[in-house]
């Protein structure tokens, strides 16, 4: 049964709080192993060691669990030295070198994981402690724990270095891993001693979405390891696929140590799956158990998609049926001097190392001399030549993930250098905490790659494409034919090489009959199957066009009103000399109708086929026109306020607001929104949009606001103005009726305000063409109220009442029988009632 990286996780996690309640008094607290240490499979000293722990053994046998005894100890089998061994170059090449480190000596312990979670623990709580058998912990904090490694070069797999990651990031020890990539990783909330040399799987699984996409296998399989490698990446994986408008018919997973029945059922769902596309987000272990299966009973062809894990591994080039299988590898590289350490290996080296004896021997069907027990009957006889064998340890055309150990081990030398050494010399006793040094690394290795971590400690993604071809000879190979690179602009990640530039591409041909072949065949965005769903249709586009019924009945209305507003003009401009056009500032009172002219025509700029002008001009109008309005309206009323305030006894307070003030406030007050404006159109502008996920059966021809910053201060400017307005009115509202307007407007802008808050809502969720629409209705009704409460009391005692058209009207007020006029007045116990000190007239 497999160990989950959360399980134990939590074990370890409460393991940590158990140390937190016994020994938070300052004491150390010390705790003795049951189990017996693990020794290192490799080994140096040195002034700094550096840990190593990798899967060299991929394959696990343990006894069920009883939990009612020692858990018994792991046997692993399988076996790829390679990692360990590069590592082990590695420090060895930082050690001749005199401008790295220069006199300190750098040594190493290297485990095997086993690619087992409970191992990568055992192995973790060493590094922390050292191989003794009692865990000393002082004063609950990670700085009183004294690690025996400064930092650690692994684990191969995501699972175990997840689990390791949890629990060395509490005592600050800093992790460098070469080849675990689940996207999760990055999260530094959870994991922040954690680096790694290789890609985040959240970049693979994009890169592998838009290959499918380009070839056009829109009807795949999937299959993963149930483990957080292949969990977490299928998950990004079919994330970007559904985006791409893949289908996929199934989703399997399987994990080494299930059950031999779960594998069978996962080979039966390939063999019967219509689909000949299959996507694999599986790990060494798994991806060789399947393979093995499938080859157990004949399967259709398949088109192998492979995840980085598998697609460059040279043991799997037996399986011919994975010819012409893509998938995408971290490119392959050469590293000077390697080869000839890996070949200089003797039967007296050898023998030094359990791991290298086992290789020994395993290598050549032979046991060395000296040696009991081994499985071997026949003795090594010193004619074995390490360089005649062909095997994945001595095969360093494909280096690839060695790659990431060697660069993941000069990361740690460059970090410890950067903290102990100075121009002149190293301090090998400083103290540091070498993690965040890791952050600032950047440096390139002898074999030119640029190493550096980004802010969750990953390195940028750059992928070659692998394909699986056939030699001249029969033999499969990898050959690389296209590249990823995140580092490139969007859109631009993704090239195919040139047949000029590269081998042609080896596929599986019949992936090119008829797309309607395929059981499920995505339409393109902008088209929609038809009702026998054998062919794809243009979707329907909509938009509030001229011809639309909404479309006419607000035109009709914009129309309306432009018309109202032209012919109040005219009346007031007829009656230019009459006292109530004269008493309501006609200066004002005609900038007003102006404004409100062009509000009903802004209006008209919603309907119709949006367009890149039109969507510029409309909204911008719309904002600049309203308030050029509102600056109006706010203008007469603070007349109204400084008119009756200078009725006062010695008051001369109209000379600061005479109509030179008035129109630079007005024009101060409409330059404002014109900047904000302004900004909007320079930074990001309104533009023609295509919605396609509102509805799935037509396309929403909508103009995008560009900048919701800039859309929102339109608006807020306005909203402003107008509650400006509407407070100053509602204090004028109770002064004499013959002096002032200001009732009129406060109800105008109690319309307005109203309006305008309901369209809030009402414009976020209406749908398609209704939001245009309700756009529309709110600067139609605003203005409606705008020209009916301000102008329509005027117009009706000019037209109808023109004998209440006098100076004689205006300037008194029928008062109990009697006729005030104004002159200079006071007020009476607080009320703004007016009294006449001048003379009073009968009616």
């Amino acid at each position: 049964m497999q160990i989950t990286s959360s399980l134990v996780s939590f074990i370890s996690v409460l393991w940590m709080t158990v140390f937190s309640f016994a020994g938070c008094e300052g004491n150390t607290v010390s705790y003795r192993l049951w189990a017996e240490p693990q020794m290192p499979i490799l080994s140096m000293n040195g002034d700094f060691i550096i840990g190593g722990i990798f899967t060299i053994h991929y394959y696990t046998n343990a006894e069920q669990d009883t939990y009612t005894r020692l858990p018994p100890k792991l046997q692993c089998t399988g076996r790829s030295l390679r990692f360990a061994r590069a590592m082990e170059f590695t420090i060895r090449e930082i050690n001749n070198r005199t401008d790295l480190l220069p006199g300190i000596t750098l040594g190493y312990q290297i485990y095997d994981s086993c690619s087992a979670v409970q191992m990568a623990i055992k192995v973790a709580f060493q590094f922390a402690n050292g191989v003794g058998p009692v865990f000393n912990y002082t004063n609950c904090s990670s700085e009183s724990a004294v690690a025996t490694v400064p930092a650690i070069v692994g684990d191969s797999a995501s699972t175990p270095s997840i689990s390791m990651a949890r629990m060395l990031g509490l005592f600050g020890i800093p992790q460098v891993s070469h080849y675990a990539t689940c996207a999760c990783l990055s999260d530094k909330s959870q994991f922040p001693a954690f680096f790694r040399t290789v890609p985040s799987d959240h970049h693979q699984a994009a890169a592998l979405a838009r290959m499918v996409k380009y070839f056009g296998w829109t009807w795949i399989g999937a299959v993963r390891s149930d483990s957080d490698y292949g969990n977490y990446g299928m998950a990004s994986f079919l994330k970007a696929a559904q985006e791409e408008g893949i289908c996929v018919e199934y989703s399997e997973a399987y994990y080494r140590t299930q059950p031999r029945s779960k594998l069978e059922r996962v080979a039966d769902v390939i063999r019967r799956s219509t689909s000949r596309v299959i996507v694999a987000f599986v790990n060494i272990a798994e991806m060789r158990f399947l393979l093995e299966e499938l080859t157990r009973k004949a399967a259709p062809p398949l088109q192998w998609i492979g995840s980085e894990a598998w697609i460059t591994h040279p043991e799997f080039l037996r399986f011919n049926m994975c010819a012409g299988a893509l998938g995408f590898g971290v490119p392959r590289s050469v590293i000077p001097g390697l080869r000839g350490f890996l070949l200089d290996l003797s039967p007296a080296q050898a023998a030094k190392s359990p791991i290298l004896t086992e290789f020994w021997e395993s290598s050549f069907s032979c046991s060395l001399k000296g040696r009991k027990g081994s499985e071997f009957l026949r003795e090594c006889d010193g004619s074995e030549d390490i360089r005649a064998l062909k095997n994945p340890y001595t095969d360093t055309s494909q280096l690839r993930i060695t790659n990431m150990v060697y660069k993941a081990t000069h990361a740690i030398a460059h970090a410890i250098h950067g903290v102990i050494c100075n121009e002149t010399k190293c301090d090998k006793n400083m103290k540091f905490a070498q993690w965040q040094q890791l952050k600032r690394v950047n440096f390139t290795t002898n074999n030119g790659y640029q190493v550096n971590f980004d802010s969750s400690g990953d390195p940028a993604a750059l992928y070659e494409l692998i394909n699986w071809q056939f030699k001249k000879d029969g033999a499969l190979d990898f050959v690389s034919v296209g590249y990823y690179d995140s580092s490139k602009p969007r859109g631009q990640e993704f090239r195919m090489s040139s047949i000029y530039d590269s081998p042609v591409l080896q596929i599986l041909t019949f992936h090119f009959n008829p797309l309607d072949s395929l059981d499920c065949v995505h339409c393109l965005p902008e088209f929609w199957p038809n009702g026998k769903q054998d062919s794809c249709l243009p979707k329907p586009v909509e938009f509030l066009s001229w011809d639309d019924t909404l479309g006419i009945i607000l035109t009709v209305f914009s129309v309306a009103g432009t018309f109202v507003a032209v012919c109040v003009a005219s009346i007031f401009y007829r009656n230019r000399a009459s006292p109530i056009v004269r008493a309501n500032n006609s200066e004002l009172s005609f900038l007003l109708l102006f404004s409100l002219t062009l509000c009903f025509l802004c209006s008209l700029t919603f309907i119709g086929r949006p367009s890149e002008w039109s969507c510029m001009l409309r909204h911008t109008a719309f904002g600049i026109t309203f308030v050029l309005c509102i600056s109006c309206v706010l203008g007469k009323t603070i007349v109204v306020l400084m008119a009756f305030r200078a009725t006062l006894p010695g008051s001369n307070v109209m000379k600061w607001f005479g109509p030179p003030q008035q129109r630079l406030s007005v024009l101060s007050f409409t330059l404002v929104q014109i900047l904000i404006c302004v900004i909007w159109l320079k930074i990001s502008p309104p533009f023609p949009f295509k919605n396609l996920k509102h509805y799935k059966e037509k396309i929403i021809l909508e103009c995008s606001i560009g900048s919701a910053i800039g859309f929102w201060a339109v608006l807020s400017y306005i909203g402003f103005l107008a509650l400006l307005c509407f407070i100053l009115a509602f204090l004028a509202r109770k002064l004499p009726d013959n002096f002032n307007e200001a009732k009129f407007i406060t109800f105008s802008m109690l319309i307005f305000c109203v309006v305008w808050i309901t369209f809030i809502p009402a414009y976020v969720s209406s749908p398609g063409k209704f939001t245009v629409a309700v756009e529309i209705f709110a600067i139609l009704a605003s203005s409606f109220g705008l020209i009916i409460c301000i102008f329509a009391p005027k117009c009706f005692i000019i037209v109808f009442r023109p004998e209440q058209n006098t100076k004689k009207h205006l300037m008194g007020r029928n008062i109990c029988g009697k006729i005030i006029t104004p002159g200079k007045h006071r007020y009476v116990r607080g009320s703004p009632k007016i009294e006449s000190q001048n003379h009073m007239q009968k009616p």
